[in-house]
């Protein structure tokens, strides 16, 4: 089993409930799965450049014209995509540790989501819309928030975000282990909903060893 783990916290470990979540699931994962094989991504150390109109071009131009070869520039502005969908396409598992910041993902993710979501790299498009070439079968989301967000709330840009982003390619299986409450000002549980959300992550890890994806 292959494991891509996407982290978008600059905290460290000490500092970061998200990245708490993932300590969590990993050290439970490893215990019941140790064949497991876990690539992790920290962006704040490898951090995506922003789209480009060159990487579009890179990506999208051969959909749109028939023939069309992309430049030297254009292949080069998509380097870091072209490295990452890589990391991606040999993943069975796709685990995003991310706080919420301003009620969404963090721009860097939303950034590596943009480079890596490109069509003949993850999926191909045509009349039938999207089809996958990549095999993960299930998202794991390990989130962080100062608030509290129940499902449906119209705040939370986070949750939605990842569905809909990763549901274009196929990818329809995400399971979430939320540590919501996470400001002491407003949250005199906080302890509590974290102890409760690490609990919901080594039970997600159970899941994973057990092959259910």
């Amino acid at each position: 089993m292959n494991i891509l783990h996407i982290c978008a916290n600059p905290k460290p470990v000490g500092e970061s409930v998200s990245r708490q979540l993932a300590e969590a699931f990993f050290a439970k994962l490893a215990e019941l799965n140790s064949g497991a094989e876990v690539t992790t991504v920290n962006l704040f150390e490898t951090p995506p450049p922003f789209y480009t109109y060159e990487t579009f071009r890179n990506f999208w131009y051969p959909v749109f014209v028939t023939g069309y070869a992309p430049t030297e520039e254009e292949q080069a502005a998509a380097a870091y995509a072209r490295a990452q969908g890589e990391l991606f396409n040999k993943a069975d598992v796709l685990v995003l540790t991310t706080p919420m910041w301003n009620f969404t993902v963090p721009g860097i993710l939303k950034a590596w989501m943009d480079q890596v979501l490109a069509p003949n790299q993850v999926f191909t498009i045509g009349p039938g819309g999207a089809k996958p070439l990549h095999h993960i079968r299930r998202i794991v989301l390990l989130v962080a928030s100062g608030g509290s967000y129940r499902e449906g709330d119209p705040r939370d840009a986070l949750l939605p975000q990842v569905q809909s982003a990763f549901g274009f390619v196929g990818i329809s299986n995400v399971s979430v282990a939320w540590a919501d409450g996470q400001n002491p000002f407003f949250f005199k549980d906080c302890d509590a909903r974290k102890a409760t959300a690490l609990e919901a992550a080594r039970d997600l890890a159970e899941e994973i060893a057990e092959g259910d994806l």
